[in-house]
């Protein structure tokens, strides 16, 4: 499997926001990518040292619109911390958003 396949896209929210800060980034990976394709492609797409990955299946939810129901995807998310003094540019400026 390709790095740019393994990645799919960073996951924005208030927790990753915060997690930034201690250096840690959460994205988005493919279902089937273990956590050294996952080190292997962060450190290959963005030219920083891994230090941890943690990963986790979100699993789906329940929606409705009007009468129709159905399910939202699963999806597996990892939250990578990277060495003391690196960062991810994706990630940059994230918490000047506050003020």
């Amino acid at each position: 499997m390709d790095h740019s396949q393994v990645i799919i896209r960073p996951v924005v929210s208030e927790k990753s926001y915060v997690l930034s800060a201690l250096h840690r980034y959460t994205f988005r990976v493919h279902h089937e990518a273990h956590k050294t394709q996952i080190r292997q492609a962060v450190e290959a797409l963005f030219d920083v040292h891994v230090v941890e990955v943690r990963t986790s299946t979100v699993k789906s939810k329940p929606k409705r619109r009007g009468t129709t129901t159905g399910r939202t995807r699963t999806w597996k998310k990892a939250i990578v911390q990277v060495r003391e003094g690196e960062s991810i540019p994706i990630f940059q400026g994230l918490a000047a958003v506050d003020s």
